[in-house]
């Protein structure tokens, strides 16, 4: 008796008639209304009388909301692999995740060579399925630069370029009967699908047997693989006795009986489900999720009680793990990574985080300069999942995890937007409790000047709304004092704005920087520049991002000429666009790299000595790539005390990307441009001397956050930052006479 555990899902097994198109759309449709979850198609390409199926799948899933879509099974043969592996996903994406992947070895060879397909026989047909389960795999991980490359009997792919990746991690299913395919099955298969038509009573044991086995032998849980079923009985009495004695927990039935079909939803599935249920919990049965399995369990590392995790997670060697294990700029190698959805998950897994004995990090978007939110060997909370974007009115609600890119479309939407970086995949979390330098800051302010609550969760696990004192700190210091998990922001109204690119030759260098500058300081509020000064083997070149936040483009067009002679014009364009296609989200996976060396810091002015002090660093060689924002402004009309970053005198953001390490950079920065700072944008700098954080946090800012820091996180839990060390406590002693 086997019974593998898995939720019970029903579905139907619909035959592609090309005589009356509509009507297996119709059947497909009827299949979602009778609350069944899976619809199948037959997949014979070799079959006039059929429809194709992969083109009758994408329209059902376009005319359908929630019913999941399968071939059953694709005919492998006349389609190669790689194009497989990019239509699921591509499927999968614009159904939200409904797709799955019945596979088939072929079997009906002549006309499949009548197709211009390949005879193989029964066992170069197994061989050409294990081949292609591997291409696609590969295909759909999307964790690595390298190319796929599969040197098969059967299939050889050199090289291809990996992607789309799926909305969701789509099940493999295959149609198996005999010895090989069932030992495929286990070793490589999501789900194994064969019909009751070709099967005897007998043949369920011994092939759930053999999955098992196979299953064991590649170091997996026999559990991991779905047993399915195309049935043509609607018996209640056997489709419990096949989910309880032989593990079948997917029923799909094979009719085009609209009566049936409605059946089978209506009566049949429920009935069969509260039968099985009833008799799992007599018998203790567990049902998953299940376990890992011996290859995963075995990559485990020390320190950290795997099994007590109180909520969602991945861990290494979980296929989902080379998306998280890493942020923008650093491959990191945790060794397990908490996936919270709500504040409460939050609060179990951080108190979870804090028993184990292992250094922990938070993070919001991974795409901090710093590296941070990623480590090795510890537990990243990764917020990825409370990405909630709420409007009403001009008061928004933004989760932690959403990306800056989606906020723009949402407040678009609204006709209102938020200055929040310049580069839409950016977190929230990280972005709103730093700062926030984006293109319109000098219109409208940092971000962090725009949140007016915070939802919290301290160090003890407790969820608080944020009071004055921890809303103050965390504007500024947030990484310091707990994990936000909700923001309370208001927006402002925008429109259109204007956005201008522009070149120039910058060898004088020293010209180009101070002439930009001082025009800028003059420019009206509604502009924002960022500067890039790049060297090449021509000598070096400033790129200019600026924004009209304004859609008058008259008035756009007075501010932005001063801006045509700071030097060489190599090119310039500017264009009315919605703010929201400025920071678009990009969606891409983060894969880390080499150890990044970036110096930041604040300055009043760039007169000409700044200038040539830039001129004199750049000359050195150790950086090729130096970013200069515009700020001051609305971004100065707040008094320093207003938050924790107090830096409301300054009228530029510098950052520099070292050409190799920290320490070759430093020396450098300190030399030539650190004389020439008043101050320190936390999240651009990578150096982590003490002396940096009286850099970020000026007295008496820093004293006020230390004692803050005592009060709301006494045991410096939130430390993986910049950590501000909590004040001692000034309880006094106990007098004694």
């Amino acid at each position: 008796m086997a019974d593998y555990g898995h939720e019970l899902v029903f579905g139907t097994f619909l035959t592609p008639q090309a005589a009356n198109p509509e009507s297996v759309v119709a059947l497909a449709q009827l299949t979602e209304r009778a609350g069944l979850e899976l619809a199948t198609f037959q997949d014979h390409p070799y079959q006039n009388a059929f429809l194709d199926t992969w083109t009758l799948m994408t329209w059902v899933a376009a005319n359908t909301e929630t019913l999941r879509i399968s071939p059953n099974v694709l005919n492998l043969p006349l389609r190669p692999p790689a194009v497989v592996a990019r239509s699921a996903a591509s499927l999968d994406l614009l159904s939200h995740g409904r797709f799955e992947l019945g596979l088939g070895a072929g079997g009906f060879w002549d006309p499949i060579v009548a197709m211009g397909g390949p005879r193989r026989t029964p066992g170069e047909s197994v061989t050409a399925l294990s081949e292609a389960i591997d291409i696609i795999r590969q295909m759909w991980d999307v964790t690595t630069r390298r190319g796929v490359r599969v040197e098969g009997e059967h299939y050889t792919v050199k090289g291809a370029k990996r992607g789309p990746e799926p909305a969701h991690e789509i099940p493999i299913h295959l149609g198996a009967y005999k010895p090989r395919m069932l030992r495929l099955t286990g070793e490589k298969a999501d789900g194994w699908l064969p019909s009751q038509a070709y099967m005897q009573p007998g043949d369920y044991a011994p092939a759930n047997a053999r999955i098992d086995a196979a299953a064991e032998q590649a170091g997996r849980d026999p559990r991991e693989i779905r047993r399915m079923l195309n049935v043509t009985t609607s018996d209640v009495d056997e489709l419990v006795a096949l989910a309880l004695e032989h593990g079948f927990a997917t029923f799909i039935l094979a009719s085009d009986d609209p009566y049936a079909i409605e059946r089978f939803g209506a009566d049949v599935a429920p009935a069969v489900r509260e039968a099985v249920a009833t008799e799992r919990t007599q018998r203790g049965t567990a049902t998953g999720p299940f376990g890992r399995s011996p290859v995963v369990r075995a990559q485990r590392m020390p320190g950290i009680d795997y099994d007590a995790a109180p909520v969602a997670a991945v861990e290494p060697g979980d296929r989902a793990y080379g998306k998280v294990r890493s942020t923008y700029m650093r491959k990191g190698s945790p060794g397990l990574v908490l996936q919270p959805e709500n504040a409460e998950e939050v609060s179990k897994a951080l108190i979870y985080a804090r028993e184990q004995d292992v250094p922990l990090a938070v993070r919001s978007g991974g795409h901090g300069i710093s590296g941070r939110s990623t480590l090795d060997g510890g537990i990243v909370i990764d917020l990825g999942k409370l990405n909630g974007i709420s409007v009403d009115g001009n008061a928004a609600r933004l989760g932690p995890g959403a990306r800056w890119g989606h906020v723009a479309q949402e407040l678009g939407r609204h006709g209102l937007g938020m200055s929040s970086g310049d580069y839409g995949d950016v977190g929230v979390g990280g972005l709103a409790t730093a700062g926030g330098v984006g293109f319109m800051s000098r219109r409208h302010g940092l971000t962090i000047d725009h949140i007016t609550g915070a939802q919290v969760v301290l160090a003890d696990g407790s969820i608080v709304q944020a009071d004055a004192d921890l809303l103050w700190a965390l504007r500024g210091a947030g990484a310091n004092f707990g994990v936000v998990t909700e923001f309370e922001l208001d927006a402002y109204p925008v429109g259109n704005v204007v956005f201008s690119s522009m070149a120039f030759d910058a060898r004088n260098t020293a010209q180009v920087l101070s002439r930009w500058g001082d025009r800028v300081e003059s420019a009206p509020r509604e502009l924002t520049s960022f500067l890039n000064l790049v060297t090449q083997q021509g000598g070096p070149i400033v790129q200019l991002y600026s924004v009209y936040a304004g859609e008058d483009t008259d008035a756009a067009i007075n501010a932005l000429t001063p801006l045509l002679d700071i030097g060489p014009v190599l090119d310039q364009q500017a264009q009315l666009v919605p703010y929201p296609a400025i920071v678009a989200p990009h969606g891409g996976i983060h894969m880390g790299g080499s150890p990044t060396a970036v110096r930041a810091g604040l300055l009043t002015h760039i007169y000409e000595p700044t200038a040539h002090a830039f001129e004199d660093f750049l000359a050195t060689g150790e950086s090729s790539w130096i970013q200069i924002r515009a700020v001051g402004g609305a971004v100065n009309d707040v008094p320093a005390d207003a938050t924790a970053y107090a830096h409301r005198t300054q009228n530029f953001s510098v950052n520099a990307v070292g050409r190799s390490t920290i320490e070759r950079l430093n020396p450098v920065w300190d030399e030539h441009l650190y004389p020439h700072m008043s101050g320190l944008y936390l999240s651009f700098d990578t150096d982590p001397r003490p002396e940096r954080l009286l850099d970020a946090f000026p007295e008496p800012t820093l004293t006020r956050l230390r004692e803050l820091k005592a009060k709301y996180d006494p045991d410096n839990v939130f430390r993986q930052n910049f950590a501000i060390e909590p004040a001692p406590s000034k309880i006094s002693p106990i007098a004694t006479s």
